[in-house]
């Protein structure tokens, strides 16, 4: 396993383990997270754990043809019950993805650390979120980074039923519209399936990120 010196570099991913680890420690300045994620890598650990970067050998991606709007959810979109922004409120998208309760988990990955680093990618305009409204009241969203051809996500939570579904729906709309390749979900979950993301192999995902 590589153990990251102060120096700005990610070994090759074919030294990556099995589940997808590539390296441990470095830090989490906004020039360290901008290689990784131009480079396939993501940090994904927890509190007081080293840092765990990541390229799994199976990337789990929406390319926007296999969006999956189920009739429910069109009837949700068509009755304007939320309003979508983006980029309007990141701090507060982060926070509420931090601390909202996530069945079957602890805890959160999302450390004061994270929020910290993610906060300062905002501010140089690499990350962004998408906010989900209703009646005023912030009740879903995401965030993750945009590196102009691929939007990497990080993280999303709904307050009330349906409302992240309409936060990735609009933002897979909207990247769909401003021909950009894919959208980066990098895990496996049910959630993301049901809406159309799907596994491809780790080389064909760094095919689209460097091409």
């Amino acid at each position: 396993m590589y153990f990251l010196s102060r120096e700005l570099f990610f070994p090759p991913l074919r030294h990556a383990s099995p589940e997808g680890i590539i390296a441990i420690g470095g830090d989490l300045s906004p020039e360290r997270l901008m290689l990784a994620y131009r480079s396939g890598i993501f940090p994904w650990f927890e509190e007081d754990e080293p840092i765990l970067w990541w390229c799994p050998p199976e990337r789990m991606v929406l390319l926007f043809p296999e969006l999956k709007v189920s009739k429910s959810m069109r009837n949700i979109l068509n009755r304007n019950m939320f309003t979508v922004t983006f980029n309007t409120a990141f701090a507060d998208v982060i926070a509420n993805c931090r601390t909202i309760k996530r069945d079957g988990q602890n805890g959160t990955w999302i450390t004061p650390e994270m929020t910290e680093a993610y906060c300062k990618l905002h501010a140089l305009g690499h990350a962004k979120s998408v906010e989900v409204w209703k009646d005023g009241e912030l009740v879903g969203g995401l965030y993750g980074i945009d590196l102009g051809h691929i939007f990497c996500g990080e993280s999303m939570f709904s307050k009330v039923p349906n409302a992240s579904k309409v936060a990735f729906i609009a933002l897979a709309k909207k990247l769909e519209n401003e021909n950009y390749r894919l959208l980066d979900c990098q895990v496996h979950n049910d959630h993301l399936e049901s809406l159309g993301a799907c596994e491809i192999f780790r080389e064909d995902f760094l095919e689209i990120l460097t091409s």
